[in-house]
């Protein structure tokens, strides 16, 4: 069984002119964690990070350009030269000189729009203002209004009064009714947000000639926006690759001076104390000997070797190292807490239970193969769901466990008829031909009862197994860790197995075999009970605690009383708890039949969409039950066999795409 992977200590003292390779190296490699925060080692200087500075004025440049976010694989970019200080500035002039450009041209654009749009709104007004205002019978507005309001204000004034529009969109109008209707024609007016325009008196509408000068106007003024535009475009083309390269150079310069300024230091010399990966430690020494041409001072120790670990007040960093398969699965075990380091890594268990569960659970060829399909086209990013394609081999696992379960039930997306032949042929092989491996639905048939009580008893064995599992893991552990107590003794320790052990073999026997209970199993049983519920005098006397009573002889038996029932109850949930395995399994065999059903009775189409709609809220409701309860199954029965303490999570110092600082 593989433990947590070993760490080192390492102590780096690093000359102020190597310091910033030092940290490009470490922050691109992403495998060195600083032993405190850096925010703890703050000594308070100035904050200068002009590349920083620099960084964000690029990304504003990409953001100006419309590009993709700068989301490159950071460890390929390194410390900017002095050229690339230049070229920064050169790109960011030449962007600066083509935004102020496009602002003064887009602003005198805007003007002479407007003006036009005014001029051609009133272009159609050839009578005098102050003429038609005179006319004793009529009351006249001219002002702007929204487009989209005219024709609601046109209906809503009915035969009241005359809307009648200036211009071809519509947002300039004159409206025109008696004397007597002008305070209802306000109105309505009113309500639909007009804006009234002061007219000169004697304006008899736009010359032509005019209209002509404004029109060529707004004309060489569009060309001039479409000849920035495609100076813009050019720009973007011939410097993008220029631009990503510099933000992800002056990106890791950024992240390196921010951790520069709250390092440890004197005006020469830095002091860099952090946490490497064993396998990795004597390769990053040698770069970092041969990046400083040896010019600087390192020392390496053991945990065991570190005064803050030994004495407690130091947790060494975890790290559980992995293939892609059971690597996608560490999130899982991370959530519940980190383990403590040296102990056994439990990332393979609870890769092979999860997926174990969940297929047991949801047992369907058909909707297996669709987390199948869905975990390939994760892991080949044809499809994108955020941070949820790391999982793409988890979705592969549960489809692949799915789909086996589902031969054996014989359901292909609900429909029970269609592995028949695969049926009969599997089990030809071994004897008569059937039409089902394993029948899930349940009948009037005293078998199919029978076999459905079975599968309850094979739900009630993997959680024998898991729940074995982890107590194992558990005595292992407090033996790697020299607490020989805490392995032998308590309801988790090796008592506490054994009794759990104990029960189940002699239920087993008595049922299956018609055992009738000895002395033996008594005196076994009795024991191992005895050992796990009044253990803790015996833990601290084997792990060298004293005094053994800690709180009085009197408070140990009442403690272990009280534990007394705790064990019995606590391994009785534990192994009960288990039946949702077969409950839900059953379940999902009801849903199937249900949809296979009522897909039957429907008509042409609607069969189709009762069983696609059907097998769509199959796949995604329930497997998300099924997998919040496969999580609850491994977090409260199988965790807690052995998650007695919390380790502290290896987070290394690793550079991102775009930085982010507190």
């Amino acid at each position: 069984m593989a433990r947590t992977t070993a760490m080192r200590l390492v102590e780096l003292m690093v000359l102020k002119q190597d310091i910033s390779k030092v940290l490009s190296l470490l922050g691109r490699k992403g495998n060195f964690q600083f032993q405190s925060s850096l925010d703890e080692d703050d000594s308070g200087k100035e904050k200068v990070n002009h590349e920083y500075e620099i960084f964000k004025e690029l990304d504003q440049v990409r953001s100006y350009f419309c590009l993709e976010e700068f989301n490159k694989d950071i460890a390929a970019y390194d410390m900017p030269s002095e050229q690339d200080y230049k070229d920064a500035e050169k790109i960011l002039s030449g962007v600066k000189e083509i935004q102020t450009n496009d602002s003064e041209e887009y602003e005198r654009n805007k003007k002479i729009t407007e003006a036009y749009d005014e001029a051609m709104a009133f272009s159609n007004l050839k009578a005098s203002y102050s003429d038609l205002e005179h006319l004793s019978f009529l009351s006249l507005r001219i002002g702007k209004i929204d487009p989209a309001e005219f024709d609601e204000l046109k209906f809503d004034v009915g035969n009241r009064a005359i809307i009648v529009p200036l211009g071809n969109d519509k947002s300039h109008v004159l409206a025109a009714s008696s004397k007597k209707g002008r305070f209802a024609l306000d109105t309505e007016l009113k309500k639909h947000n007009f804006v009234n325009m002061e007219i000169p008196q004697d304006f008899k509408g736009i010359p032509d000639d005019v209209l002509e000068t404004l029109k060529k106007q707004k004309q060489e003024s569009d060309s001039i926006i479409e000849n920035l535009s495609t100076i813009k475009k050019n720009y973007c083309e011939t410097h993008k690759d220029e631009l990503y390269r510099l933000m992800g150079n002056f990106s890791v310069a950024s992240q390196v001076r921010y951790t520069e300024n709250k390092l440890e230091s004197t005006k020469l010399v830095y002091r860099i104390t952090g946490w490497l990966p064993a396998v990795d430690a004597d390769d990053v020494i040698k770069e970092l000997e041969k990046i400083t041409e040896e010019r600087i001072a390192v020392r390496k120790y053991t945990p065991e070797e570190v005064p803050s670990v030994i004495n407690g007040h130091e947790k060494v960093p975890v790290e559980l190292k992995h293939g892609k398969f059971i690597s996608s699965f560490k999130r899982m075990v991370f959530s519940y807490g980190s383990p403590v380091y040296g102990t056994i890594d439990p990332t393979p268990f609870v890769a092979l239970f999860f997926t174990i569960l969940f297929g047991i659970m949801f047992g369907d060829a058909g909707q297996g193969l669709v987390f199948l399909l869905m975990g390939i086209l994760m892991a080949l990013k044809i499809i994108k769901v955020g941070n949820w394609n790391k999982f793409a081999p988890v979705f592969m696992a549960i489809g692949c466990t799915s789909m086996i379960m589902g031969i054996l039930t014989g359901e292909f997306f609900a429909n029970e008829t269609f592995l028949i032949p695969v049926a009969r042929f599997l089990t030809g092989l071994f004897g008569e031909p059937r039409d089902h491996i394993l029948h899930m639905m349940p009948n009037s048939n005293p078998e199919s009862i029978l076999n459905m009580f079975k599968f309850f008893g094979f739900s009630v064995a993997v959680g024998f197994v898991i729940n074995s599992t982890g107590l194992i893991l558990n005595i292992v552990n407090n033996l790697f860790r020299k607490h020989p107590g805490r392995a032998f003794f308590g309801k988790n320790g090796l008592c506490g197995a054994v009794f759990f052990w104990g029960v189940i073999i002699l239920v087993v026997r008595i049922f299956l075999f018609k055992y009738s209970a000895t002395a033996v199993d008594a005196v076994i049983i009795g024991i191992a009970l005895f050992g796990a519920a009044f253990g803790e005098p015996f833990e601290r006397l084997l792990d060298g605690e004293r005094p053994v009573f800690e709180n009085g002889f009197g408070a140990a038996l009442i403690g272990g009383i009280v534990e007394l029932i705790e064990v019995i109850s606590g391994y009785l949930s534990n192994t009960v708890s288990f039946l949702r395995v077969g409950a839900f399994a059953l379940a999902h065999a009801v849903l199937g039949y249900i949809i296979s059903t009522m897909s039957a009775l429907a008509p042409g189409a609607g069969s189709i969409a009762i069983s696609i709609v059907g097998n769509a809220i199959v796949v995604v409701l329930e497997g998300m039950i099924v997998a919040i309860q496969v999580i609850r199954l491994q977090y409260y029965e199988f965790f807690s066999k052995f998650f007695n303490e919390t380790g502290r999570e290896f987070t290394p110092y690793a550079f991102t795409s775009v930085p982010e600082f507190k």
